[in-house]
């Protein structure tokens, strides 16, 4: 992958300002020197995301699985079954127990929050390099 490619696009929800914020510390603008940057799409609900993902140009998903009334473990199964082409979803969990939920709620992938920001450029990098791995490869 080139550095030099179109930024990635990571959806962030949470009806929460102080958690979507962390995040975007957490992943910063660059996960890893051999991905794309990224840009942020913010999103306080359900709808707004549903809303995104389905206008389309979102690569990846860290969804707020503690969120209420609609968490992020929810959205993240509506997804999967709803969006043919459905981006990389991450769900943020507060317990390590919660990860028999986020597997129930076909993510890709857990965080647990509060954000470990080296594990989370991990988690991030790695499905951003899946994503772009099964992509077609654009000629010049």
């Amino acid at each position: 992958m080139s550095v030099d490619a179109a930024p990635a696009t990571v959806l962030v929800f949470s009806p929460r300002a102080e958690v979507r914020a962390a995040v975007q510390t957490a992943l910063g603008r660059s996960p890893a020197p051999d991905v794309s940057p990224v840009t942020y799409v913010e999103c306080a609900t359900a709808d707004e995301v549903v809303a995104a993902v389905d206008a389309g140009g979102i690569d990846l998903c860290v969804l707020d699985g503690e969120a209420q009334p609609t968490g992020g473990m929810g959205i993240s199964r509506q997804l999967t079954h709803e969006v043919a082409d459905c981006p990389a979803l991450v769900v943020l969990i507060a317990r390590q127990a919660d990860r028999w939920l986020a597997h129930w709620s076909m993510a890709d992938a857990t965080l647990a929050y509060p954000i470990d920001p080296l594990a989370a450029t991990d988690v991030v990098a790695g499905l951003l390099r899946e994503r772009d791995a099964q992509r077609p490869a654009v000629r010049r």
